[in-house]
């Protein structure tokens, strides 16, 4: 019975450690026919590896989904700097939402999630952010809260 209390104690103890856990850097590079396509970036996987992939949400900066993939529990795949996840790609096998259309010139964020980090304190999210270009997609990476990034404007 004395391990009870104990046990409600450390709960709350342990939820902010999770929310505490550091966001990791997303990359978004052009792929197939300037269709943007994201990763986890290459200084991310030298500091903590590969991480299992489990869901990418695309939305506008606004919170508003434009596109989501997810893996089922008992798949996975590792999410490597090499590879690139193509917005709205079609993985007929892979739950996911319809793909709304991508205006030139308008702020988008990013989200991987992974299942679990390969290392202690690891990210188990990573995010950034792109707009779409005359040129094709222009990217910035960034590890910041969702919502920060409002402008297409040149750092």
């Amino acid at each position: 019975m004395k391990f009870l209390p104990i046990l409600l104690l450390s709960v709350p103890l342990v939820l902010p450690a999770q929310a505490a856990r550091r966001i990791g850097e997303a990359e978004v590079r052009a792929g197939a026919n300037g269709v943007p396509c994201f990763t986890i970036s290459e200084r991310e996987e030298k500091r903590g590896g590969t991480p299992d992939f489990q869901a990418v949400t695309v939305s506008d900066t606004g919170g508003k989904p434009m596109w989501k993939m997810a893996m089922p529990r008992e798949r996975t795949f590792l999410v490597t700097h090499s590879m690139c996840i193509p917005y709205a790609g079609r993985v007929p096998a892979l739950p996911q939402t319809p793909a709304a259309i991508l205006e030139t010139g308008k702020p988008y964020q990013v989200l991987i999630e992974a299942r679990n980090a390969k290392t202690a304190g690891g990210p188990v999210r990573y995010q950034g952010s792109f707009c779409l270009g005359l040129e094709g997609v222009r990217s910035r990476v960034k590890a910041q809260p969702m919502g920060v990034r409002r402008t297409c404007a040149p750092d």
